[in-house]
């Protein structure tokens, strides 16, 4: 029996053999598209599962008041973790304070690189499952001892044994190898964690937080935690919510500090919090794309069962004959079903070409590092029941509506396709071009939404900026001679240090008090510190006041704010006043155009810059506009490399760095504009073998009108009029429901574009242009036929 089915399977793809080359491409195509996002979608659902302990990891976390708003933050006060431990330590197996993971110098006699890497509590390394490669987890208990990854210990050593080894970070601190371990995998919130130092050899370089009044009035620290095995998170969680307020003094305890447990189960796709709450994150891309998936896939689906349904006139004869003979309803469902498998496990070797062929590029634009799973058992298991689905799903309409005709009827005859026949195929044609609308129209709202947040002002100038990040005091403790070089050289027009670089503000702080200040409210700001010429170098436009001058000594005690912290001081013409911060007083020089530092999607934030005369981590560069640029670089290496050799150079451009705060909604776009043109040329396909279908139907038609006199465009038309109908009624249907996602998506954004007319005029003409384009070939072929040659057996 099967055997049977088969033949006929092959018999009817040989012999229609245009409709067969339309269904398994489409098919292919949509199954292509099926298969890359289930594979993103389960890279994304698997972020960080390769951990042992997954499910009883949890990161420490704060919520905080400030002036009715809850802000959620990572960072943490340094002696939470003893004080979780005295307090609560029955409920953890570890608790591990941590730095942030940040780039550092790391070298072996002449060999230096700059890698990420954090300090961190030996019970890091059992929280994070370190699968050891030599040596051992217990190595980062020496508080001169490093563990560094395979990656680093290849870098560094080649393939010389590392255990033992000394080398240095950052130029400073000589620590030992005392483990190396495999690599943390790519898609984890530890994928590019390279080295792991000791916790106690960071706290000596923190000597300054063991001398403030307050230890916990500084949020500068991370906290992990894996739970015991006999507690649950969520009971252990609402038990150290006060572990924080009990310890803080009176002014900090005005922001309520609520302490609490993230899971690392959440940590990727749970990870954005407004007003205390957690409202999601990447989570409703997986939702979207699991969505667009399904219905690319549906598209290439209707595809067949338009064409398969379409053809059933030809079909209906053999129904009949089946029936005369014997067969069951039953048996031609079946036979119908198994010749859409046999389309769809072609379709789906197809696809795996395909979906090999293009991974590359999808990874380069998703950012990850998937590959299709050839040896996994499981894979082919999913491949089988996906290719099941899809088939029956292809296969269920024609199946069906085919076998439901009668065998008299059919042998008489008497079977034709009408008007009303037509009716479902022409619902389904409707539901690909609405989905493929509201695509094209998703696709240009994202990158209008983007375009809208690159061509905010951002209150500097990006062009020829570059900073590079300094591990050393080197080139501060020479920074005099080293502007003068490279100003000798002719390379740059300013040059500036600053703890934070143009596009991030990297600390945060409160306690800032003025004559005529709300005593109800909080003033917190962002916090900058910078030499003298960084507002010069970078370009910032002065609104009242001055900038930052050798002419006046007192600068050191100054602050120059931005217009955000002018507005929230309430105060009519804030220069000159005094601002008093950590028990000492602070003047306001000037005001500056509000700075784009941080998101922007969001309000610039209020922030203070301090000139200060202690090194910082940044030094920026205004690079001679009338120098190349590649050529600048070139220039200013070797200067650096002559007052700090231990340090190699590395830079950002500003402009890149910029760039990248609309990383995820430019991939995002990407894959959309990617998935909207795939879902595009498939519908395209669907209608080309509708018009051909069509056309070959309405020959003799078309022959008669000829002789009648019809010209060639009043049979494209004829032909072509139907097809248009039904693009506009899914325009309809396309437009509003579109506008009311978009609308909503749009609503998380603070500055954000408009959903103008012509976004939808676009879109409804480009699948209006499209549609013509793709039936216009059979219309007009039909058109040109000769009418001889189709009415000469009448």
């Amino acid at each position: 029996m099967i055997r049977n089915y088969l033949k006929v399977a092959l018999r009817n793809f040989s012999r229609n053999k245009v409709f067969s080359f339309i269904n398994i491409t489409g098919l292919s195509i949509g199954m292509a598209v099926a298969l890359l996002i289930g594979l993103w979608i389960w890279d994304e659902i698997s972020y960080n599962k390769d951990f042992e302990n997954y499910s009883r990891i949890a990161q420490v976390m704060q919520t905080q008041s400030f002036n009715g708003e809850l802000g959620t933050q990572h960072s943490l006060p340094f002696p939470i973790g003893d004080q979780l431990k005295k307090e609560f330590g029955s409920d953890f197996k570890y608790i591990s304070m941590s730095s942030w993971n940040n780039d550092h110098i790391i070298s072996s006699g002449e060999k230096k690189v700059i890698i990420d890497g954090s300090y961190m509590e030996p019970s890091a390394a059992d929280i994070l499952s370190l699968h050891m490669l030599n040596g051992s987890r217990a190595g980062l208990n020496d508080m001169h001892g490093i563990l560094i990854s395979d990656q680093t210990a290849k870098t560094l050593f080649g393939n010389a044994d590392p255990m033992g080894k000394l080398i240095k970070i950052d130029n400073d601190q000589q620590v030992k190898v005392t483990g190396i371990y495999k690599d943390l995998p790519y898609n984890s919130d530890f994928g590019n964690l390279r080295f792991i130092a000791s916790w106690k050899l960071y706290l000596t370089n923190l000597q300054w937080a063991f001398k403030e009044s307050d230890p916990w009035r500084s949020n500068m620290f991370q906290a992990y935690v894996q739970l015991a095995d006999h507690t649950d998170l969520q009971k252990v969680s609402h038990k150290i919510r006060d572990v924080k307020i009990k310890m803080v003094k009176a002014d900090d305890a005005l922001h309520k500090p609520v302490v609490f447990l993230h899971p690392m189960s959440k940590w990727h796709l749970y990870s954005e919090f407004k007003n205390g709450l957690n409202i999601g994150g990447r989570i409703t891309y997986v939702w979207l794309f699991g969505i667009i998936g399904c219905f690319v896939l549906l598209l290439a689906c209707i595809n067949f069962m338009n064409l398969s349904t379409a053809r059933s006139e030809k079909r209906a004869r053999e129904v009949g004959i089946r029936k005369a003979i014997g067969s069951l309803r039953s048996q031609l469902i079946t036979q119908f079903f198994a010749e859409s498998m046999f389309f769809v496990f072609i379709a789906f070797v197809l696809s795996l070409f395909f979906a090999q062929a293009v991974i590359g590029f999808f990874n380069e634009v998703a950012d990850k590092k998937m590959s299709i799973p050839w040896s996994q058992p499981l894979f082919w298991i999913a491949g089988i029941v996906f290719s099941l689905v899809t088939g029956a799903i292809a296969g269920s309409y024609p199946a069906f509506y085919l076998s439901s005709f009668e065998a008299v009827k059919t042998l008489k005859g008497a079977i034709r396709v009408g008007r009303l026949a037509s009716i479902p195929r022409k619902a389904l044609v409707v539901v690909q071009f609405t989905v493929s609308v509201i695509l094209i129209i998703g696709t240009i709202t994202v990158f209008r939404q983007i375009q809208f947040a690159k061509n905010r002002a951002i209150g500097y100038s990006r062009n020829g900026l570059i900073m590079s990040y300094m591990a050393t005091e080197d080139i501060h403790n020479h920074f005099e001679a080293v502007e003068q070089d490279l100003i000798k050289a002719d390379v740059i027009a300013g040059m500036a240090e600053s703890s934070s670089t143009p596009t991030f503000v990297d600390e945060v702080d409160d306690g800032f008090d003025w004559k005529g200040k709300d005593p109800t409210i909080q003033a917190s700001a962002g916090v900058v510190y910078v030499s003298r010429d960084f507002g010069k170098t970078i370009g910032w436009q002065i609104k009242e006041g001055r900038d930052f001058s050798k002419s006046f000594p007192s600068d050191s005690a100054a602050f120059v704010i931005n217009e955000s912290f002018a507005k929230f001081m309430g105060v009519n013409h804030p220069v000159g006043e005094t601002i008093r911060w950590n028990n000492k007083s602070y003047q306001i020089v000037g005001i500056v155009k509000d700075m784009l530092m941080e998101s922007p999607y969001q309000p610039v934030f209020r922030t203070i810059f301090h000139m200060s005369l202690n090194a910082e981590h940044f030094i920026n560069f205004r690079v001679n506009p009338s120098m190349n640029m590649h050529e600048a670089i070139a220039k200013i290496e070797p200067v650096f490399k002559s007052y700090n050799p231990a340090q190699p150079f590395e830079y950002k451009f500003i402009d890149e760095e910029f760039a990248k705060k609309f990383g995820d909604e430019e991939r995002i776009g990407k894959l959309a504009a990617s998935f909207a043109i795939l879902a595009i040329f498939i519908s395209c396909l669907g209608l080309f073998g509708m018009a051909s279908f069509m056309a070959e139907q309405r020959t003799r038609e078309i022959g008669v009108r000829k002789v009648l006199g019809a010209s060639v465009f009043n049979l494209w038309r004829l032909l072509s009029w139907e097809f248009v109908i039904l693009v506009l009624i899914s325009l309809l249907i396309a437009v509003p429901v579109s506008w009311y996602y978009l609308n909503g998506w749009l609503q998380q954004y603070t500055f954000r574009t408009e959903l103008s007319w012509w976004i939808f005029a676009s879109a409804g003409l480009g699948a209006m242009a499209i549609t013509l384009f793709t039936v216009s070939y059979q219309a007009i072929k039909a058109a040109l036929a000769n009418p001889v040659n189709s009415l000469r057996s009448e």
